[in-house]
């Protein structure tokens, strides 16, 4: 029973839960089954909390399923850098190693009040500087596909447990790329929503637009229906974007049809993989068997790096000056890097760069008014050894630093655009490959249900839970 649970889809399980034909303690026990079975092998959910789950699952099996809220006791991983109530909380840092905070993250809360049901902490690189999923607290997150390959990140720990049946639905965060590089890497679907749409508790930079809260799944209407449990207006948030009424699973399912659509195998910013420029490209011309037209071209981006590389140092340099002065010996040197080129930037600096999203953002705002998507790859490289910190070069090109590497992801993140990877193929070596799927500012639901509609074509939906596969 509990491994027919386990490959069921997270839609099909919440159905189940409101009609009372499984509870969410069966649901309980099945992960922790799986758990057992597979985590030793990838490390993905290195803290579990099924005391607490259970004591909440009694209080919201005690009431009637129509007041559980969308999930209706539906358990969800939370990445280990938002804060769970009473469950070790650490950021993937020494400095919070034993942490165990007395108050919830926001978008915990309100996942709770919406019947999920927090069981574990998924891994996650310190503070989520970085795209490979490691720590000095935990230890490194890998990939099922292979083993001896990283998972990406920083939600890699959650992209590892959808791929691997330790959960059906996860939460995730993203700046440049975190939603979305771990699971290309991982088979499975990652979004950046629009800013705003996920409530989040501020710490540092009160109204940043960069870092994103969003959902994680093994495909798109599940990742929808966690999309509608955790969007709404939080008053600890001021950013965040009150309710629209419209349900994204609803979207996902409906008839809308992207009329024409870009394809760019680098947005013109960045090198990529052959091999995975060539699987992305060929995912996104099916499209065609739609009627959809599809034509190369990207907005013009050429700014994303400068601007990036300061709007990100600004964020870290906010965040985490205080753990930089006292803290320094217990931080990885990616984070000193990232603060420390934060804190001598000077207001022309950013300035700069606030110009340039700026301008950026009116381009590509432009840009689809003849355009409904942007497909692209949502990683230029697949999934590279677990033992290698970061891409360091690609295609004959050295990048400059640890974060160079993202700059087809975090291109997008720069002008506001919500985003998806999807799976769009795999590499002669089985490992994923994704597409992002891009949609307009604000346009969560063109990209929803553009991804629905290129999954469909792909037909790569169940391609997942996997099994670990060893190597080493």
């Amino acid at each position: 029973m509990s491994d027919d649970l386990i490959r069921k889809d997270a839609t099909e399980i919440v159905d189940t839960l409101k009609a009372g034909n499984v509870s969410a303690h069966e649901l309980l026990d099945a992960l922790e089954k799986r758990i057992g079975e597979v985590d030793g092998s990838v490390n993905a959910l290195p803290t579990l909390c099924f005391e607490r789950a259970r004591k909440h699952a009694d209080g919201l099996m005690a009431i009637p399923a129509s007041e559980r809220g969308q999930l209706a006791g539906m358990p969800v991983p939370i990445k280990d850098l938002a804060n769970v109530e009473g469950v070790r909380s650490t950021m993937g840092s020494p400095i919070y190693a034993d942490s165990v905070p007395d108050e919830s993250d926001i978008l915990v809360s309100h996942l709770e009040r919406e019947g999920g049901i927090i069981y574990a902490k998924s891994n996650t690189p310190e503070f989520g500087a970085g795209a490979n999923t490691f720590n000095e607290v935990f230890g490194r997150t890998l990939n099922p596909w292979n083993t001896s390959c990283s998972a990406a990140g920083s939600s890699g720990g959650a992209a590892v447990s959808l791929a691997t049946g330790m959960a059906w639905l996860a939460h995730g965060s993203d700046m440049g790329g975190s939603l979305r590089n771990p699971a290309s890497f991982c088979g499975i679907v990652g979004m950046r929503p629009s800013p705003g749409r996920v409530a989040t508790t501020r710490g540092g930079k009160i109204n940043g637009f960069m870092g994103v809260e969003g959902p994680m799944a093994r495909n798109v209407e599940d990742l929808a229906l966690l999309f509608d449990a955790m969007r709404g207006e939080e008053p600890g948030d001021p950013i965040s974007l009150p309710h629209d009424g419209m349900s994204y699973l609803k979207v996902a399912r409906g008839d809308w049809m992207p009329r024409k659509v870009a394809l760019s195998r680098d947005l013109g910013i960045t090198p990529v993989d052959r091999e995975v420029a060539e699987i992305v490209t060929a995912a996104a011309r099916r499209f065609e068997e739609a009627g959809v037209i599809v034509e190369e071209a990207h907005p013009d981006l050429s700014e994303a790096h400068e601007c990036f590389q300061t709007l990100r140092a600004v964020s870290f340099a906010t965040a985490h000056d205080g753990h930089l002065r006292n803290h320094r010996d217990k931080l990885k040197p990616d984070v000193i890097w990232n603060v420390e080129q934060g804190l001598k930037l000077t207001a022309a600096d950013i300035v700069k760069a606030e110009h340039q999203r700026t301008a950026m953002f009116h381009r590509t705002r432009s840009f689809f008014e003849t355009y409904d998507l942007l497909l692209c790859p949502a990683t230029i490289v697949s999934p590279f050894p677990v033992e290698q910190r970061f891409v360091e070069s690609c295609d004959g090109h050295d990048f400059d630093n640890y974060v160079e590497w993202l700059a087809i992801a975090y291109a997008i993140t720069n002008v506001a655009c919500p985003a998806l990877s999807i799976p769009a193929g795999f590499t002669s070596e089985e490992l994923p490959v994704g597409i992002q799927v891009v949609g307009p500012p604000r346009g969560d639901a063109q990209a929803i249900r553009g991804a629905k509609v290129l999954e469909d074509i792909l037909g790569l939906r169940n391609k997942t839970p996997i099994d670990p596969r060893v190597v080493g």
